[in-house]
C-alpha cells in the first residue's frame, strides 16, 4: 500500500478527533486567509480559496470562522501575515518527503522543521532535490459501500478524470488539477458521497519500509502533522497495512 494513499485515509479517519482539539481548524484558517491574500476574497474566482472553503465547511467550521478569515486575508480585518512554504527532504530509508506549510516566520519553521526530520531519523534537503518525483493531482475518495464501481467509473471519466484505482474499502480517483472541481460537481450531481478530496502531489515511485524504519516513518509523519505551520505531507513510503493501522490506532 502506497504511503500516500493509506496515511491519508487513516488522517481521514482521524480528523474529527484533530478538529476537537482545534488543530484542522487553525490549518484551515491559515489557508484560506493565504488563499484570499494572494488571489482575493471571491471564491468564484480564486479556486484555492473555494477550496480551502469547501474543506473547511466539511469539517463544520462555523461561516463566521470563514468569514473572518477572508476578511483578515484580504486586509479588511487585522491579523498575522503568512506566506507559503515548501521543504523537501528524506525520510529513513531515503523516502521522499515534501512538506508544505503556511508560516508567519520562515526562519523559526524551517529550523524547526530541520529539528523534526533529525529526530525522526531523516534529514531536510535543498529545494528541488525530490519535489521532481512527485505530480500534482487531484485526489479524491469514495467508499467502496456506497457506489457501484462501474457507475461510478463511468462518472467520473465522463467528468474528465484520469484515473480511478481501488484501495482497500475505497476507490481513488486521480484528475489533472484544473479537472479536479468538475469531478467533485459531477459526483455531488450524482448524490454519491465524498470521503475526502484535496489537490495533492502524488509520487511516482515508492520505497518499501518495514520494521524499525517503518515505525521510524510514521513517527516522523506524525510529528509533522502534529507541527502548527504544516498543511500537508507528501511521501513515497510502502508500508504494510497491518503497521500502518497498528501506529495509527
Amino acid at each position: 500500500m502506497s504511503g500516500h494513499s493509506k496515511w491519508h485515509s487513516i488522517k481521514h479517519k482521524k480528523a474529527a478527533v484533530d478538529a476537537k482539539r482545534g488543530k484542522i481548524f487553525t490549518s484551515l484558517i491559515k489557508e484560506i486567509t493565504i488563499a484570499a491574500r494572494i488571489g482575493g476574497g471571491d471564491p468564484d474566482g480564486n479556486p484555492r480559496l473555494r477550496t480551502a472553503i469547501l474543506a473547511a465547511k466539511a469539517v463544520n467550521m462555523p461561516s463566521e470562522n470563514i468569514k473572518r478569515a477572508i476578511q483578515k486575508g484580504t486586509g479588511e480585518l487585522p491579523g498575522q501575515s503568512y506566506e507559503d512554504a515548501t521543504y523537501e527532504g528524506y525520510g529513513p530509508g531515503g523516502v521522499a518527503m515534501l512538506v508544505e506549510a503556511v508560516t508567519d516566520n520562515k526562519n523559526r519553521t524551517v529550523s524547526e522543521i530541520r529539528h523534526v526530520f533529525a529526530k525522526h531519523g531523516g534529514n531536510l534537503g535543498e529545494n528541488g532535490c525530490v519535489a521532481w518525483m512527485f505530480h500534482k493531482k487531484g485526489y479524491i475518495v469514495v467508499e467502496k459501500a456506497k457506489v457501484n464501481e462501474d457507475t461510478l467509473l463511468d462518472i467520473v471519466l465522463e467528468a474528465g478524470a484520469e484515473d480511478m484505482k481501488e484501495s482497500g474499502e475505497t476507490f481513488e480517483i486521480y484528475t489533472a488539477p484544473e479537472a479536479f472541481e468538475v469531478v467533485i460537481d459531477a459526483l455531488k450531481k450524482n448524490n454519491i458521497d465524498i470521503a475526502s478530496s484535496e489537490i495533492s502531489m502524488i509520487p511516482q515511485s515508492h520505497t518499501k519500509l518495514e520494521g524499525k524504519s517503518a515505525q521510524q516513518m510514521i513517527k516522523l509523519m506524525e510529528a509533522l502533522d502534529d507541527h502548527d505551520d504544516v498543511q500537508k505531507v507528501f511521501a513515497n513510503f510502502e508500508i504494510e497495512d497491518s503497521e500502518l493501522e497498528a501506529a495509527a490506532s
